[in-house]
């Protein structure tokens, strides 16, 4: 059974920093890109920012130079750092896999049960 286990969150101040986490743990053969969605109250969920395998990122427009993701692929972990955070980053941020489970398999969409970020004075 494979889980995505993510911590990091809480609550911090306007132009604060944090650094949330993800490990994939259990039995898979492999993984491919990995990433960070987030969901507002009331809102969709959307993406933050995705890596791959070999360290290719791509970002939401209004995340660019703001966040940070990186992956420790020995570790099976995906970070992602926030630094100056705003109000309207407040969301519950939740991580995500492409991973294949057995080497004759393909490759399906696992999530992570989200953690909380709160950006308020």
């Amino acid at each position: 059974q494979v889980q995505l286990v993510e911590s990091g969150g809480g609550l911090v101040q306007p132009g604060g920093s944090l650094r949330l986490s993800c490990a994939a743990s259990g039995s898979f053969f492999s993984i491919r890109d990995m990433g960070w969605y987030r969901q507002a109250p009331g809102a969709q969920r959307e993406l933050v920012a995705v890596i791959t395998t070999g360290g290719s990122t791509n970002y939401a427009d209004s995340r660019k130079g703001r966040f940070a993701i990186s992956r420790d692929n020995a570790k099976n972990t995906v970070y992602l750092r926030m630094n100056s955070l705003r109000p309207e980053d407040t969301a519950v941020y939740y991580c995500n896999a492409q991973i294949k489970n057995a080497a004759g398999g393909s490759y399906g969409s696992y999530w992570g049960q989200g953690t909380q970020v709160t950006v308020s004075s």
